[in-house]
């Protein structure tokens, strides 16, 4: 796994040994920030289930003023945070070691996220449903007016058209895996 542009470009990153965490591959990465590109500069990034940090920290290589990782399993954890120590960045992110239902409820009001970006585990199929209702719903304070949200899951997965006050707007598919935007 590797940073595919900006600031840290082809600097190599581990993701935690065995099946439980299962990386953004670097293919998938790259369209997705080919898509996201002129929003990503300046912009305030929420990484739900951040697993090894690969898309939190590709954000903050383009130029995300900000990233905030969400992730509860300790071996992540560890990656993640040993991931960050690699390329040198101590600021400009924050890491939440929690469940994203319990972060989503405590963040701060007054964060306003411009772009959030959710994968959970393939086999966790409740999440999606449950964070995306919770990002349409009672967290949707937490996105400015804007914001995007994109959830990786797989092809044949269909999710929701809608969730709450946000909408779908985009699907793109690649290989087994698919990726839904969705906007306030």
């Amino acid at each position: 796994m590797r940073i595919i542009a900006g600031l840290y470009r082809s600097r190599s990153l581990e993701a935690p040994p065995g099946l439980a965490t299962r990386p953004t591959s670097d293919r998938l990465r790259e369209t997705l920030f080919n898509v996201l590109a002129p929003r990503v500069k300046g912009a305030a990034f929420l990484d739900l289930y951040a697993g090894s940090g690969a898309v939190g920290i590709e954000a903050l290589s383009r130029g995300a003023a900000s990233v905030e990782f969400v992730e509860r399993a300790p071996t992540a954890l560890k990656v993640l945070r040993a991931n960050l120590a690699r390329l040198g960045l101590a600021t400009g992110f924050r890491i939440h070691a929690a469940s994203v239902k319990t972060t989503l409820q405590r963040i701060n009001p007054l964060a306003k996220f411009d772009l959030v970006f959710l994968d959970p585990p393939y086999d966790a199929a409740a999440e999606y449903s449950s964070t995306l209702g919770l990002l349409g719903g009672s967290a949707a304070g937490s996105l400015a007016p804007d914001a995007l949200v994109i959830a990786e899951h797989r092809k044949k997965e269909r999710l929701e058209n809608r969730f709450g006050k946000l909408e779908r707007t985009r699907l793109l598919e690649q290989g087994d895996a698919a990726l839904s935007f969705y906007a306030n």
